[in-house]
């Protein structure tokens, strides 16, 4: 299943001794907005961030807000906690997507620094300056002034105060935000941007190619998202069609593995599995199952 849902996944644990009755509305003390009929067997498997709680009959109902079980609550990451969470990987494993939807589960901010190269990029092409001329993308990307609009969700990216998202999705760009993102000058600049919105942002889910291996080393969970070749470019040709745009997979899987190439063997910020990271392939998980992986994850690290 494509990686391209949105909606955070919750989670819930409990026992038939613990279940509440939702057979008599008296009995309820949250709104019942969703049943999902599932197996007992299985509510053990649900991941610890589905607001749900069961019915004698094993039902689950989503609730507009969370119950306890045990008088224990549900697990969450302390509000007053500075915490940092790098997601890497290669192109179309959903980094984006899941990092959103892992910064809203866990009431952090997101930041996407692929966004960042990319806007260096349509700077680059709407200026008429070459990806060859190193200075002249330098200069242009740091006269922007590059940051994001944290009051939107996703966080909108801005270039010279003024909101480009609509422009750095264009294939034009995706077709030299690789050379871009190779030009170590350019790359120092965004890491120092990149750390310092995380001093503004403590509390920070980010998403690239080298946020757990360069720009935030000692992050407290690191993460590696990968999936085969053939998913990935599936996954992109996908997103083209329901662009309204016509997609070849065949250029298009040609297309990531060259960029993989490129990724992994530049000097500067290649990408690289961190060794202290945390591996998920995504090839054959649904959207909500890489969201509650790593969500799983991030409350067993935090709770040691």
């Amino acid at each position: 299943m494509p990686l391209n849902s949105d909606q955070p996944s919750g989670m819930g644990l409990g026992s038939s001794s613990g279940s509440t009755s939702l057979s008599d509305s008296s009995d309820r003390p949250f709104e019942l907005m969703e049943v999902i009929e599932i197996s007992r067997s299985e509510i053990e498997h649900i991941s610890d961030m589905e607001r749900v709680v069961c019915d004698r009959d094993g039902a689950l109902a989503t609730l507009d807000r969370a119950p306890q079980f045990d008088d224990r609550p549900m697990p969450t990451l302390p509000r007053d906690q500075s915490i940092v969470i790098t997601i890497d990987g290669p192109a179309g494993t959903g980094k984006s997507s899941v990092a959103r939807t892992l910064a809203k589960a866990l009431g952090l901010d997101f930041l996407d620094t692929g966004a960042m190269y990319r806007a260096a990029a349509a700077l680059a092409i709407d200026n008429g300056i070459a990806p060859t001329d190193i200075e002249g993308v330098v200069r242009e990307t740091t006269k922007a002034d590059l940051h994001f609009d944290w009051s939107k969700d996703p966080p909108t990216i801005l270039a010279f105060g003024k909101p480009i998202d609509h422009r750095i999705r264009s294939s034009d760009v995706a077709e030299i935000v690789s050379p871009i993102a190779t030009i170590k000058l350019l790359r120092d600049h965004m890491v120092r941007k990149q750390r310092i919105i995380a001093q503004q942002h403590p509390r920070l889910v980010t998403e690239g190619r080298d946020q757990g291996s360069i720009v935030f080393p000692d992050a407290v969970v690191k993460f590696y998202l990968d999936a085969s070749p053939d998913v990935r470019a599936r996954r992109r040709a996908e997103q083209l069609m329901a662009s309204g745009h016509c997609a070849d997979l065949g250029a298009i899987t040609a297309e990531i593995l060259d960029r993989d190439r490129r990724d992994s063997s530049r000097a500067d910020g290649p990408l690289i599995c961190p060794k202290d990271a945390i591996c998920v392939d995504t090839s054959d998980l649904a959207f909500d199952q890489v969201v509650k992986t790593l969500h799983r994850h991030v409350l067993a690290v935090v709770g040691r």
